[in-house]
């Protein structure tokens, strides 16, 4: 008996070579390879047991293969009955580790705790296609020297200031370098407590 008899219904690979319809074995051989079970409509019904039954809609019917690991915007969920490629809950999303925890986006989106965001979250920073929430300091990376002694704007005119300085560290990968924000700190120093005269004491408020 053919598969053109049996249009639709499930059919072992023993099956379709013992039926000797060798045409129909020629055309299917792509939709069958890996398959258990397999239907001319619907590719495979059923899977070996380490590889994964990926369903994929065409129009108002579902075609199956079975895979070695599951596409993009899917993941691999075993079960005792069959494993299967279920598909990643975040649109933007190229791979999960389940449903609801991606682990690698879309181009144009960044990774944040298995999230796909277009702009990272406050106090973190984008670093290839990941948002960090640490910089790693440069070997390279060094203090600027200290800044002005002041206090609100004046560098006169009362006895103690602060004084700031920064540096720029990044965070480095093999071949690769990503800026952070500039991290600076500050001292408190002692100011002249009289001004210059040509300063005037009305800009300073002495």
């Amino acid at each position: 008996m053919s598969m053109q008899e049996n249009k639709g219904e499930p059919a072992s690979l023993s099956h379709l070579l013992n039926s000797g319809d060798f045409e129909s074995i020629r055309e299917d051989w792509k939709d069958c390879r890996n398959c258990l079970e397999c239907s001319r409509d619907n590719g495979c019904v059923r899977c070996p047991e380490r590889l994964f039954l990926f369903l994929r809609r065409e129009g108002m019917t579902q075609h199956g293969s079975c895979l070695h690991s599951c596409p993009a915007g899917h993941y691999g969920q075993r079960s005792k009955e069959v494993n299967r490629c279920m598909k990643c809950k975040a649109p933007e999303c190229e791979r999960c580790f389940n449903k609801d925890f991606c682990t690698k986006c879309k181009k144009g989106f960044l990774l944040f705790k298995g999230k796909c965001l277009s702009v990272c979250p406050e106090g973190t920073f984008p670093h290839l296609a990941d948002c960090v929430e640490n910089c790693e300091l440069s070997p390279a990376g060094h203090w600027g020297e200290w800044g002005p002694c002041q206090h609100n704007g004046m560098l006169c005119g009362v006895r103690w200031g602060q004084q700031i300085r920064t540096r720029v560290v990044s965070w480095r990968m093999p071949e690769e370098s990503s800026p952070c924000p500039p991290v600076s700190e500050s001292r408190k120093c002692r100011m002249k407590k009289r001004c210059p005269k040509e300063f005037g004491a009305a800009e300073f408020g002495d």
